[in-house]
C-alpha cells in the first residue's frame, strides 16, 4: 500500500552575527522560523556566565524587528536596534543571492 505524503519545503535561514552588547562583543545566532504568513527570528546567545539565553524577534507594525520577551537582560533590549539591522542586512543578501 503506497502512502502519499506531503513534504512541504520550508525554507530556513541560519546566521550568526558578533555585535556589541553589555559592553562587549557577543555571537548572537539567529534561525529564522515560519509561523503561516509571519517570520520570526529564534535568537540564542550566551550570557556573561555562558548560559544561552533564548528569544524571538518578530516584525512589528513599523516593518522593525522587535523582541518578543520583555524579561530579557537590559544589553540585549539596548543592542535591539543592532539586532534588527542584523536581520534586516541578511534579508537583503538572501534576496540577491536569489536573483543570480
Amino acid at each position: 500500500m503506497k502512502r502519499n505524503i506531503k513534504q512541504r519545503a520550508i525554507m530556513s535561514s541560519y546566521f550568526s552575527k558578533v555585535i556589541k552588547a553589555g559592553e562587549r562583543q557577543r555571537e548572537f545566532n539567529f534561525r529564522q522560523l515560519s509561523a503561516g504568513t509571519e517570520m520570526k527570528y529564534h535568537v540564542d546567545v550566551p550570557d556573561d556566565k555562558g548560559n544561552r539565553i533564548i528569544f524571538q524577534m518578530y516584525k512589528d507594525e513599523g516593518g522593525r524587528w522587535k523582541t518578543s520577551t520583555s524579561v530579557l537582560p537590559l544589553w540585549i533590549h539596548s543592542a535591539e536596534d543592532v539586532l534588527n539591522d542584523a536581520i534586516a542586512e541578511q534579508i537583503q543578501e538572501e534576496q540577491l543571492t536569489k536573483k543570480k
